[in-house]
């Protein structure tokens, strides 16, 4: 009797269903970029301004005309004294704006000449270099570093659960 018991019970784990659900999940990503270059520049007008004490202005001074390409300029004021021999002060200053450009045209992403006015900030592009990344079906992952401004960001998830 005992033989068959045991006999039994090994048949019946041998045939019995594993019951275990296991989910796998595998998420890999690679992202890589390079900046692109920028420029922004601002325009400063021009100025004039004129004063004093003590004199006659006799021929007002005054800003150009502004016209494509050029800068405005300026004439100065004339001027004589009120009284001769009595005191005075006199006080007149310009500051040249930038001259006008022609609109620049971007082609293929590339700016053929960078402005140059009075408030400009250029940034570089990135250089790609040797930028470079993959991930094997393993999750085994490779980034080789690219020029100056570039990044390479790898993220392999992998995710085994039991229910």
């Amino acid at each position: 009797m005992r033989r068959f018991l045991f006999v039994s019970c090994l048949t019946f784990f041998a045939v019995s269903p594993a019951l275990a659900d296991i989910t796998v999940k595998h998420q890999s990503s690679i992202q890589l970029s390079v900046d692109g270059a920028a420029s922004q520049a601002t325009r400063l007008g021009s100025s004039y301004s004129v004063s004093g004490s003590g004199i006659t202005l006799d021929t007002v001074g005054g800003l150009g005309t502004l016209t494509p390409g050029s800068a405005v300029g300026y004439t100065p004021a004339a001027y004589s004294l009120t009284n001769d021999g009595a005191s005075f002060n006199y006080s007149e200053a310009y500051t040249e704006g930038d001259a006008t450009q022609a609109a620049t045209t971007v082609t293929a992403g590339v700016v053929p000449a960078l402005p140059s006015l009075g408030s400009t900030l250029t940034q570089a592009g990135g250089v790609a270099g040797n930028l470079d990344g993959t991930i094997t079906g393993g999750g085994v992952m490779t980034i080789d570093a690219g020029g100056a401004g570039t990044s390479a960001t790898g993220q392999v998830i992998l995710s085994i659960t039991s229910h």
